[in-house]
């Protein structure tokens, strides 16, 4: 289907980068994180089994795309051919996003890291040989959602901007790594919008009632109407660029708002990225899948602890669900 997969994005993609930066507070490394990960240990990813990169990954045929800073901590600079993984828990779009955690590696760095990566593949297959293998490469960018919350926590930014400047300039950077992207040769993309964040659990404790803050899925609505907008025009541009967008937003609005149409056992599983809008009708990928199980219950996380399980991380100290295939939870 493709020779390899490139991941760039946050902690729904991040399959251990963060592990590798020792000033980092935003990772996935307590045991917990890995309970139902196949080797029942933590990986760094920032969920209680595998992540978003892995499915699309099995989906597509490919092993899942080792983290970039792995191959560097192994002084292994050559880049695996299946594709590498770039994306960072925390991460977002801008680069102030998540700087508060420490460490994280925003969008710009990621691409700087995939540049050097195209270098690399340059001097292995020659010029030729590399553009055409990363042409039928699929690059998966999954980011946005810290960049919205972190408007939404910081005064500062609500005082310097309007909800539609600060999207305005998610945007244009976002636009802009993904034309240096096309330099490199990126000519295959994956989209996802941003998903109904203001219905995070760690959201809805905010107010009595528990439910969902309507002004942060406002703004994620905002943002993906700019991004939906900005694809085509640069589609419009780069003629040669194929995309996929996919709507997260009315996904995960859907399951919240009828889990029972995704059933109570495990047997419904997987359904993620099916309703892949394929806008430019050029990547054939309407059944790749994500770990959602079927649900009893959409208003609990699956490991954690505190009011709606929102109050506390995945830490040693945090329970879990016994049946967590019946919770779900991946905004």
């Amino acid at each position: 289907m493709v020779p390899a997969l490139f991941v760039l994005g946050d902690s729904l993609v991040d399959v251990g980068n963060n592990n590798y930066l020792p000033f980092s507070i935003a990772k996935a490394d307590f045991p917990n994180n890995g309970i139902d990960y196949p080797a029942r240990i933590p990986t760094g990813r920032f969920s209680n089994g595998k992540v978003i990169a892995d499915f699309l990954a099995e989906k597509v045929g490919l092993p899942t795309s080792p983290p970039y800073l792995s191959l560097l901590s192994n002084n292994n600079k050559r880049p695996f051919l299946t594709g590498v993984n770039f994306a960072s828990g925390a991460s977002g779009i801008l680069n102030s996003t998540g700087q508060s955690l420490g460490m994280v590696i925003p969008l710009t760095k990621q691409v700087d890291y995939y540049a050097s990566v195209h270098k690399d593949l340059l001097e292995k297959l020659g010029s030729s040989g590399a553009q055409n293998y990363l042409s039928k490469s699929l690059f998966a960018i999954d980011t946005g959602s810290n960049d919205v919350l972190s408007y939404s926590d910081s005064s500062d930014l609500r005082e310097k901007s309007t909800p539609q400047q600060y999207v305005g300039l998610m945007i244009r950077t976002l636009k802009s790594q993904m034309k240096r992207l096309y330099i490199y040769d990126a000519r295959k993309f994956l989209i996802p919008g941003v998903a109904s964040v203001g219905c995070a659990p760690s959201r809805r404790i905010e107010n009595r009632a528990g439910e969902c803050n309507e002004e942060l899925n406002a703004l994620s609505i905002k943002y993906n109407e700019g991004l939906k907008s900005m694809l085509l025009k640069l589609k419009s541009k780069l003629k040669d660029i194929n995309y996929s967008y996919f709507d997260a937003y009315s996904f995960t609005q859907n399951i919240i708002q009828k889990p029972a149409a995704y059933g109570t056992t495990c047997s419904v599983i997987r359904n993620w990225l099916k309703g892949l809008i394929r806008s430019q009708k050029v990547l054939k990928y309407a059944n790749i899948l994500v770990s959602f199980s079927g649900f009893l219950r959409l208003k609990l996380l699956a490991v954690v602890s505190g009011r709606l399980n929102a109050d506390v991380p995945c830490i040693p100290i945090s329970t879990y669900c016994s049946n967590r295939s019946n919770h779900g939870f991946g905004i």
